[in-house]
């Protein structure tokens, strides 16, 4: 294995830790200008979620109401009711985001797989990048607020929804995840820069509960607004 990645997957507690658990649920808090583009202003700003460590399933709930949450695999969206009554579903949904930009409306499928899928790319990183077809390498290293970070590369397999297929971590002095590069290729390819901050251990893992994407420049930097998402995580459960 990769020496940064062990480090990195250490300094979070530890791959056989994760292997021991299944799942993992939250409340988000979420704002950013992001939901207001995209024609779903507040329809989010307090949600549950639940995601499969270990293998790309996501559900939000409540999802437009109460009684209504989401399943969302890389193949197909579903929308149902709490009892299980199907609402609608969106298969091949990536295939629907063809020609879209950063202010180009979503659909409330649309919606659920971007947050689906993202999602589980935020909460299983770094470990689910030990599942098989998952490929890195380290980069040479980024200085920025006064430390040096190391760069982990990471190139996601096909089965596996992401915002594009090579992504770069930024890991800080203790192993912990600091800052996340991607373009999200269904929103015409916006780069983003994505910092990680306000860390705690739940079970044993040591997670993020504070995200911030910004819009990110040529030079990798990145302006203070406009702020795309902001998310915060309560209520952490794992098992």
């Amino acid at each position: 294995m990769n020496d940064l990645l062990a480090r990195t997957l250490e300094a979070h507690g530890g791959l056989t830790r994760w292997n021991e658990l299944k799942t993992l649920s939250a409340h988000l808090t979420q704002g950013g200008i992001l939901w207001g583009l995209k024609g779903h202003a507040g329809m989010l700003d307090e949600v549950n979620v639940t995601v499969d460590l270990h293998q790309p399933w996501t559900s939000h709930a409540p999802f437009g109401a109460p009684n209504r949450r989401t399943a969302v695999t890389p193949n197909q969206v579903v929308i149902e009711t709490t009892d299980g009554t199907l609402i609608e579903v969106l298969d091949s949904p990536r295939a629907s985001f063809a020609g879209y930009g950063l202010e180009t409306p979503w659909s409330d499928t649309q919606l659920a797989y971007f947050v689906g899928y993202a999602m589980w790319n935020y909460l299983t990183a770094p470990f689910s990048f030990a599942l098989p077809g998952f490929e890195v390498a380290e980069l040479g290293p980024w200085e920025e607020a006064g430390q040096t970070l190391r760069r982990l590369q990471v190139t996601f397999p096909e089965n596996v929804a992401t915002h594009n297929p090579v992504q770069t971590f930024y890991i800080a002095p203790d192993g912990l995840l600091w800052r996340h590069d991607y373009n999200v290729d269904i929103n015409g390819g916006t780069p983003a820069v994505h910092y990680f901050a306000d860390h705690v251990m739940v079970a044993g893992i040591t997670l993020p509960t504070q995200h911030r994407i910004y819009l990110r420049n040529e030079d990798l930097g990145h302006s203070p607004e406009p702020l795309v998402v902001a998310i915060d995580l309560s209520n952490i459960v794992l098992q």
